[in-house]
């Protein structure tokens, strides 16, 4: 190959390279337990908006005072992350960091709909999340409990499955399959 050609080579190369950048990311670790597994998150569609789907790997640590949510590609790529604390939110990509004032004006921006992440701590770990009212839902073969709005199916949770549904149109599906350690 001559040198042009591999010239031309290097910088297509350093370009491809610079698009797959990473999100850089606190190097600090939170207090909490760190959950990692792959994450769906589905809004359906409704009459002034298409369905909406995300899939990423996710690892998330913290708690809902003071937290990371890291997403990313199959490969390990960086999708986002997310971070928080008392009074704020900060989506940060490869392309941005944007405040926010709190986690949920993130999420309703991020997927069109809100998402509790902060209960997703404990619906993770199979129980309800402290901060809000619950109730008992399903039965043996599916068992789950309510809470803001959501049904939890915690029938899979042998096999580090969990899904969350919310219950109001439009219907938001987040299905959780955890790394089991």
């Amino acid at each position: 190959m001559s040198w042009p050609r591999r010239i031309a080579a290097l910088l297509a190369l350093t370009a491809v390279l610079s698009g797959c950048a990473s999100v850089p990311t606190s190097g600090e670790r939170l207090p909490g337990e760190l959950i990692a597994g792959r994450l769906s998150v589905r809004v359906e569609a409704t009459q002034a908006a298409a369905a909406r789907v995300m899939n990423a790997g996710f690892e998330l640590e913290g708690d809902g005072r003071l937290g990371r949510l890291s997403l990313a590609t199959p490969l390990g790529t960086m999708l986002a992350q997310i971070r928080w604390s008392p009074g704020s939110a900060v989506l940060v990509t490869p392309q941005q960091t944007t405040p926010y004032a709190d986690l949920d004006t993130l999420t309703s921006e991020l997927m069109g709909e809100s998402v509790p992440v902060a209960a997703l701590f404990d619906w993770l770990r199979g129980r309800p999340w402290p901060g809000a009212p619950t109730e008992a839902a399903g039965d043996a073969s599916e068992p789950g409990f309510r809470q803001l709005g959501w049904r939890v199916s915690l029938g899979s949770f042998g096999e580090a499955l969990v899904v969350a549904r919310r219950e109001r149109a439009p219907t938001v599906t987040v299905r959780a399959k955890l790394d089991t350690p």
